[in-house]
């Protein structure tokens, strides 16, 4: 078996995924049907055809118009279930997924209606292939904090449905010092957080998530090449960076595969895991994303077992699994 074959098929963790990012064209139109729902596409070569970004911004316009298919239980244990059955078959044995409840409450959702109907998914796909998955509720860093807030309550009932909290959406303009006090109550919940930075936005945006957010991971961060104290930083830290390279090609972050900072920071011993954002608009799940790097980069066995190794350390599961998927991995990749 080859490098590429092994790294598919090798056990590993996503820790990088926006659920209604893995919102297929054809599942759509399915759900668009099923609520009667006049969609502005008018077939799903229409719709694949608007995936054509120029930058962040103009990736969300579309992402939040798709997302209004999604109204009812069914519709969001549909989408994760589908997600979960992709990212098994790439290998993932665990995944931590990003949710936007503000993205659905907006539109007259209940909380829990979305939570309950992914959580149905998710208990599915277990029972289905034995793949684990946990919830991050997502902040919309384009909203205000009070707003933050806002949906924090709105979530009390639900909270030992989630893992950890996150903040994501338009990033510039918009620093991680914006939400520097719903953090600290999300912290004070007994929950990690994660946030992105320096996707975007510039490497003092990974400074305020790491200083001020305190955040367990940084979702992106692949402007931290830009400066040398903060990768330095980074590495002595061992902080968690979940890289998504097919969408930082799409978003222009990187004109090319072959121009991304992803060598760069594993030589600096960065903590880098790879997954795949918004897989539905980016080109690709995590299999996708592999394949790709390795076309790239041709990592070598090693490499891959040091990433997927990493997707399990940053991951929020207990330190006996921990330890036990990284001896899976090793043995896959190594033995």
């Amino acid at each position: 078996m080859d490098i590429l074959q092994r790294a598919l098929s090798c056990p590993k963790a996503e820790l990088h995924l926006h659920i209604e990012g893995s919102l297929e064209p054809e599942l759509a139109f399915a759900l668009a049907q099923r609520n009667r729902i006049d969609f502005p596409f008018a077939s799903v070569e229409a719709l694949r055809a608007a995936y054509d970004f120029s930058n962040l911004q103009s990736f969300l316009d579309l992402y939040y118009a798709c997302a209004d298919v999604l109204r009812s239980e069914e519709d969001f244990h549909d989408l994760m279930l589908a997600y979960l059955r992709r990212a098994a078959a790439d290998g993932v044995s665990h995944a931590e997924i990003m949710f936007d409840p503000q993205t659905h409450t907006a539109r007259g959702i209940a909380m829990g209606t979305v939570i309950k109907g992914l959580c149905a998914g998710i208990d599915a796909a277990r029972a289905e292939s034995g793949i684990s998955a946990t919830l991050i509720l997502s902040f919309l860093r384009h909203l205000s904090e009070e707003e933050a807030f806002a949906t924090l309550r709105e979530a009390e009932p639900y909270l030992q449905h989630v893992a950890a909290f996150g903040l994501d959406s338009s990033e510039m303009g918009h620093p991680p010092s914006k939400f520097e006090r719903v953090f600290a109550a999300c912290r004070a919940l007994g929950k990690p957080v994660v946030a992105h930075a320096g996707e975007e936005g510039p490497p003092a945006y990974i400074y305020e998530a790491l200083d001020l957010l305190k955040v367990s991971r940084i979702d992106h961060g692949v402007r931290c090449t830009e400066d040398a104290a903060l990768v330095a930083r980074l590495a002595q830290e061992q902080m968690p960076l979940t890289v998504c390279p097919l969408s930082n090609v799409r978003l222009c972050v990187f004109k090319e595969m072959r121009q991304h900072s992803l060598p760069a920071m594993l030589a600096a011993d960065l903590c880098v895991t790879i997954n795949s954002d918004d897989p539905a608009y980016f080109g690709g799940y995590l299999g996708n994303n592999i394949r790709a790097v390795q076309e790239a980069f041709n990592f070598d066995a090693a490499t891959w077992a040091r990433i997927f190794r990493n997707s399990f350390q940053a991951s929020f599961i207990s330190a006996a699994d921990k330890a036990a998927w990284c001896a899976k991995v090793d043995a896959h990749m190594l033995g």
